[in-house]
């Protein structure tokens, strides 16, 4: 069997930048094994695995199709192991499907929920797309897990933003949030790689989200990611929209309380591939909202 495998960098429009991600079109009768074997040789932070859901349409062998049913199960592997969501490889995957069969909505249903992606095409041409993540929860990290996490990354307590304290937040995958105090210290990034690919397994966290605010809505941001056997993950929309609630929590988009927000998030620009990622708030909606461009890469 020949499974096509297509490479996309997501949340960029440069094919240097972002975060680069696989997608296959059409993985059905794939194994888990296989699947892993795919993303692992990729070597991507993450590959999404794309099967029609029962109810397609004609083109049920290839959901990308023209006339396909537009709902897919998606799958997320990193090289190590499977991620419950993966929010570049949903941005990738999209743009993949509205580029064989046309803008508009999509249904994804991950592991994580059913996330909603709409793909638009812009003045430029670019193709962008909006993923709504499943309702995302915020807590308190338990006693002892900051000071370990600041620890494993050779940060102090004095090294964080008193303004925006340490949580857990969840869109569709666990991370834990840790605010810098100056750019400077997000910039000087270098951990002990097992160390905190154990401590994150034991806390089920897929990546640390950890920020620098340049202003009120707008976000320097970079994601270990040991547990996916990457070092660092280039731009991360299942953080995104997991910091998108967070700072909803702490009251601290830039916006009046109870009103919705736009941020914006640069990560990827300390190793040298930029992406930019946009986080809306909806007033009255708990979902997040995270778009971002893709450009297709040659095979």
């Amino acid at each position: 069997m020949t499974t096509t495998v297509l490479r996309y960098a997501a949340f960029t429009t440069d094919p240097d930048g972002g975060n680069k991600a696989g997608v296959v079109p059409d993985a059905t009768g794939l194994t888990d094994e296989q699947m892993l074997a795919i993303a692992a040789e990729l070597g991507y932070s993450e590959t999404a695995f794309l099967t029609a859901e029962p109810a397609a349409g004609p083109s049920a062998t290839d959901p990308t199709a023209a006339g396909a049913d537009r709902a897919f199960r998606v799958r997320y592997f990193a090289p190590t192991l499977e991620v419950p969501f993966c929010g570049h490889a949903t941005v990738a995957a999209a743009v993949a499907v509205a580029e064989a069969s046309g803008p508009g909505e999509l249904r994804f249903e991950t592991r994580a929920g059913s996330v909603p992606v709409t793909v638009t095409a812009g003045p430029d041409g670019v193709l962008r797309a909006t993923l709504t993540s499943v309702e995302p929860r915020v807590w308190t990290p338990e006693d002892g897990d900051v000071d370990r996490a600041l620890a494993l990354l050779g940060w102090s307590a004095d090294d964080l933003d008193p303004a925006l304290p340490p949580r857990y937040a969840y869109a569709g995958a666990r991370h834990l949030v840790l605010a810098a105090r100056t750019r400077e210290r997000l910039a000087a990034l270098a951990y002990d790689f097992d160390a905190l690919a154990a401590f994150m397994t034991e806390r089920e966290l897929i990546t640390l989200q950890l920020v620098w605010r340049a202003s009120a809505a707008v976000f320097h941001v970079r994601d270990p990611f040991p547990v996916g056997g990457v070092v660092e993950d280039p731009a991360t929309g299942a953080a995104a929209a997991a910091f998108g609630a967070y700072l909803r929590d702490l009251g601290e988009t830039g916006a009046a309380p109870g009103a919705g927000a736009e941020l914006t998030l640069h990560q990827g620009e300390d190793l040298g591939s930029p992406g930019l990622l946009r986080v809306t708030l909806r007033a009255g909606d708990p979902r997040v909202r995270v778009t971002g461009a893709a450009v297709r890469l040659p095979d």
